[in-house]
């Protein structure tokens, strides 16, 4: 692998204390959204909060990923299993792509059992309009266990 795409993840305020274990192991073997980069090395650039709602460091952070090489920008898995889901996604995405010209994958890891178990009993992602977002992590059902 010659190539190297340089990454950088917002994630959820709500988990501002993790370590980012999920996230990581997932880059590193290259599961759920992180699946697209099977013929390119990824280097982390930035991994930082929203800062919470409505996202207040969702500009300043995508500004600083980019000064360091981002050239795409991952919105975490655990802005679309938390509860409530970030209603804040879709403007989050489009914002960045448009402001710095960065491609944006909503996901990191993929989704765990558990959470998926509870949004489908919920119906959270009933909304067609969540698909887009929950596909690139949904993974089989072996490996979302792994991430329980």
């Amino acid at each position: 692998m010659d190539a190297k795409t340089k990454i950088g993840i917002i994630i959820c305020d709500r988990y501002r204390r993790c370590a980012g274990g999920k996230c990581l192991r997932a880059m590193r073997n290259r599961e759920g959204a992180f699946s697209i980069y099977t013929d390119t090395d990824v280097e982390l650039v930035g991994y930082t909060t929203c800062d919470g709602c409505p996202g207040g460091n969702v500009e300043y952070a995508g500004e600083e990923m980019v000064k360091n090489g981002a050239e795409v920008i991952h919105l975490a898995t655990g802005l679309v299993v938390g509860y409530p889901p970030c209603p804040y996604i879709d403007t989050f995405k489009a914002f960045l792509e448009k402001r710095y010209g960065v491609k944006v994958v909503v996901g990191t890891h993929p989704i765990p059992t558990k959470y998926l178990d509870m949004h489908m009993h919920l119906g959270t992602w009933d909304d067609p309009a969540w698909k887009p977002f929950v596909d690139p992590t949904m993974s089989d059902e072996a490996t979302r266990a792994r991430y329980d």
